[in-house]
């Protein structure tokens, strides 16, 4: 394991940027893919599948492209047909399609072909559970430098669903992906590093991971940037920046920080004291299931 995260450091530093493409015209991809060009039957399968770039959704059309380009070995086109039969869209569902295009893809180094296989072996579908096979061919994704099966090898060793439960592991596989800067590790990290788990408890480096991740808009990560400055943990407690963390995490509809927010107008802590407000806030939570969410609208209404 450890020659394994060596190799995957080697990556984390040495990966090169992946170019930005132009998008062409609808009547230019058309008559590209029609002449049989791979790259533009890939490109007008996406667009039917989206239904922009100039054409309505159309998920049979996107499966006619995608499959065409596909059958010339386009890797990218392999995943996205597998997708498509996986989930019964366009196509009727079918796992064993599934699994046959995306072990195609794999075998050309399509990651996020690997990390469907994982998946589709870690919940048995059209193939035996088998969760030994899933981690290996998670492994194979995070070694190629794909952060989202290095967040996945994550969870599960913080779970210890297939593996021996290690922390330390868990945490490390967060490190790597946060450091190329996905947004979910970046989260994760910075809860390993509040609890402790897998490393040394430290709320001033916990903060800063959250705050990466919440700048970007992570929900979560707003909640948790919510958290750290109604506690003071990790910074100097401040209501009124714990409360402007909640607005932007409730507003992208995070239940724990709506019922939270609620809270605070109910107080007047950050904000004005407005019942109307906390009235609003504890109703949404409340709408979709959110416990305190309920017992505090509750207990509005109780006390009038």
């Amino acid at each position: 394991m450890r020659k394994l995260l060596a190799t995957l450091l080697f990556i984390l530093f040495t990966a090169a940027a992946v170019p930005t493409l132009q998008a062409d015209s609808i009547e230019a991809v058309r008559k590209s893919a029609g002449q049989g060009d791979k790259a533009s039957q890939f490109s007008l399968g996406q667009r039917y599948e989206a239904g922009k770039g100039g054409v309505k959704r159309d998920l049979e059309a996107a499966a006619e492209w995608y499959r065409k380009a596909a059958q010339q070995g386009y890797k990218k086109a392999q995943t996205n047909l597998a997708n498509l039969y996986r989930s019964g869209r366009g196509v009727d569902k079918d796992y064993g399609e599934a699994m046959r295009w995306y072990r195609k893809a794999a075998e050309q180094g399509d990651t996020r072909a690997k990390i469907n296989i994982a998946m589709m072996y870690a919940s048995g579908e059209g193939v035996d559970k088998d969760e030994a096979a899933a981690l290996k061919w998670l492994e194979e994704a995070a070694g190629e430098g794909d952060t989202q099966a290095m967040v996945q090898l994550g969870i599960i060793y913080r779970s210890g669903k297939g593996v021996e439960q290690n922390d330390a592991m868990s945490t490390e596989w967060y490190r790597l992906a946060a450091a190329k800067g996905n947004t979910i590790a970046q989260h994760n990290l910075g809860l390993s590093y509040y609890t402790g788990k897998g490393t040394r408890k430290n709320y001033a480096e916990s903060v800063k991971w959250h705050r990466k991740a919440a700048e970007k808009g992570y929900p979560p990560a707003e909640y948790s940037m919510g958290l750290r400055y109604a506690k003071g943990d990790g910074v100097k407690q401040n209501y009124s920046e714990a409360a402007r963390w909640y607005q932007k995490a409730a507003k992208h509809g995070h239940l724990s920080a709506q019922n939270n927010l609620g809270l605070m107008y109910r107080k007047g802590q950050g904000v004005s004291q407005d019942y109307p407000e906390a009235m609003k806030w504890f109703r949404k939570a409340a709408e979709r299931g959110h416990t305190l969410g309920q017992y505090n609208l509750g207990n509005m209404y109780l006390k009038g």
